[in-house]
């Protein structure tokens, strides 16, 4: 099965999306900042990343362009779950390179189809 890594400084919606991806089977590695998941994206090489944009150390946008730029990472499809509503800010998120953006709260069906998608591409 397909590794997932999420990254979000929010305990409790990491732990949420965590449970979520768990119960299909997925194997998950989470990290809890922007810092963290470039780490972790370059050790644990995931089959897909599903990343928060607001984060203390380093926004979700700065840790899509680092991912893009290192030749480990670069191919490694990239969903975004975040509370930034704005119609500016998922046009920016899908310009940055992000497979799909989804707002929280975090509908199940919708970010198992976006992983789904995500993962066949």
């Amino acid at each position: 099965m397909a590794k997932i890594l999420i990254v979000d400084d929010s305990k409790s919606h990491l732990h949420h999306v965590k449970t979520l991806v768990d119960k299909e089977g997925y194997q998950v590695v989470t990290a809890d900042s922007g810092e963290s998941g470039l780490a972790a994206a370059d050790a644990e090489i995931p089959d897909l990343i599903l990343l928060d944009i607001v984060m203390p150390d380093m926004s979700g946008f700065q840790v899509i362009r680092k991912l893009r730029k290192n030749a480990t990472t670069k191919q490694i499809p990239i969903i975004f779950i975040t509370s930034k509503q704005q119609e500016s800010d998922r046009v920016w998120g899908l310009r940055q390179g992000a497979r799909a953006y989804i707002t929280k709260p975090v509908d199940r069906n919708e970010l198992l189809s976006a992983i789904s998608s995500a993962l066949a591409a």
